[in-house]
């Protein structure tokens, strides 16, 4: 993603559920979205083979734009699990 790609200022709700539609299961945005939704604390990472395959890249190992992504996943994610 590309962080105009991020933020539409006419609806950002609306351009979230776009996004994370289209996001590959274990991306950052993938990630931020479901630690929200299940609850989690906030902790950047990702799986680039996808969630739980291969290498887990923690937030010491991500780019700006990777956190970026992650924290807009986060943020945004507004359903949550219910237990």
């Amino acid at each position: 993603l590309l962080e105009e790609d991020m933020f539409d200022p006419k609806n950002p709700m609306k351009k979230f559920y776009e996004l994370k539609a289209k996001a590959k299961h274990g991306s950052p945005l993938d990630r931020g979205s479901a630690d929200r939704y299940y609850g989690r604390p906030r902790d950047p990472h990702y799986w680039p083979m996808g969630t739980y395959k291969g290498i887990k890249i923690d937030e010491d190992q991500m780019t700006p734009m990777e956190i970026a992504e992650y924290d807009f996943g986060y943020a945004n994610e507004t359903d949550r699990k219910e237990w």
